[in-house]
């Protein structure tokens, strides 16, 4: 492949994440057209306190799933660090790459980091992010399989390309599970090399384990937001989880930041033409402060109180040592006359 060629795939993928976030922007706005702000504000307001403090608690099991995610890539590149760390990287490296997007450059520069100070190898990192990355596609894909069967074909009837959209997602991750899981049973034991980097293949038992893991991270997330939801709108759980999944691995596909606009593009396209949407906006945008937003304002804000603890320490053990490292006077050279 060229320079040249390189540079123009480097542009496309660059500028594809701001073409999704214009076109789902415009589906937003398009959806919206007869509501004004008020009528969102109102809806926000009107949602359950006991709603809120419910998808509360579900955020913060969420994202105590999602810092599992880094116990598990630790213990599969054979490296132990203090659990308070793990948390804290996991917690906030997904915090940082739910709301940037592009997951391995905004929560792998952070977790990159935190690791490389707790003594961990760059090597161990990248792979650590690849196992992660695995793990939330792994348990999202199988929920995705799941819900495929759970909504009724009828809700993107009216929709040709969500349609289309939805039985290609299945598919394609149908195929990724089945492939991932024969691969891991076939190949047990077996490493493959990717440049310098040598990634060990997961038995079968650990990706049940990553399934298993982000399935619960998935189920997690989309109690936040069925909390929020349904105070207006009648939808079971189990047909609101397929749907939820379906919606999220779009805006995953997409690449822009949080998946915003498409998301709930994909998401309002599936409900009935009878259900309130400006109702159903006020909720989405529950969702995001609380799954969002207050995760990194949190979990962000613990770790600028660990840099300063840490700056604070290390300054303090260089003026110890100043203090314990004798002076020494050089003898003065006597001049002679």
């Amino acid at each position: 492949m060229s320079v040249k060629t390189k540079r123009f795939l480097k542009k496309l993928i660059s500028y594809a994440g701001v073409f999704f976030f214009i076109v789902a922007a415009g589906m937003l706005y398009w959806q919206l057209r007869n509501y004004s702000l008020m009528d969102i504000a109102r809806a926000l307001w009107h949602i359950p306190f006991t709603n809120l403090v419910l998808a509360c608690i579900a955020c913060f099991f969420g994202y105590l799933a999602l810092s599992l995610y880094d116990y598990l890539a630790l213990d599969y590149v054979g490296r132990k660090v203090s659990w308070w760390k793990w948390m804290l990287a996991g917690m906030l490296g997904f915090a940082i790459s739910n709301n940037a997007g592009h997951a391995v450059v905004s929560g792998g520069a952070i977790r990159y980091r935190l690791y490389t100070r707790w003594r961990v190898p760059g090597g161990d990192i990248i792979k650590m992010l690849t196992f992660s990355g695995f793990t939330f596609f792994l348990g999202y894909a199988a929920i995705a399989v799941i819900g495929y069967f759970l909504v009724p074909n009828d809700m993107f009837a009216h929709s040709a390309g969500a349609s289309f959209g939805v039985n290609g997602l299945f598919i394609v991750c149908a195929s990724v599970l089945l492939a991932y899981y024969a691969i891991s049973i076939m190949f047990k034991n077996k490493s493959i090399r990717i440049g310098e980097i040598k990634f060990h293949i997961p038995s079968f038992g650990v990706s049940m384990v990553q399934t298993i893991l982000g399935i619960m991270d998935a189920l997690c997330a989309g109690l936040v937001l069925y909390f929020c939801i349904i105070p207006y709108i009648d939808l079971p759980f189990g047909v609101f989880i397929g749907l939820y999944v379906i919606a999220m691995v779009a805006g995953v596909f997409s690449q822009v930041p949080g998946g915003i606009g498409v998301f709930e593009s994909v998401f309002m396209v599936a409900l009935p033409e009878t259900a309130d949407k400006a109702s159903i906006f006020g909720a989405l945008l529950a969702y995001r402060i609380i799954y969002y937003v207050l995760p990194l304002i949190g979990v962000g804000g613990l770790f600028f109180i660990y840099e300063r603890w840490l700056r604070a320490r290390m300054k303090r053990w260089l003026e110890e040592a100043k203090q314990k490292i004798p002076h020494i006077q050089l003898p003065h050279k006597k001049h002679e006359d």
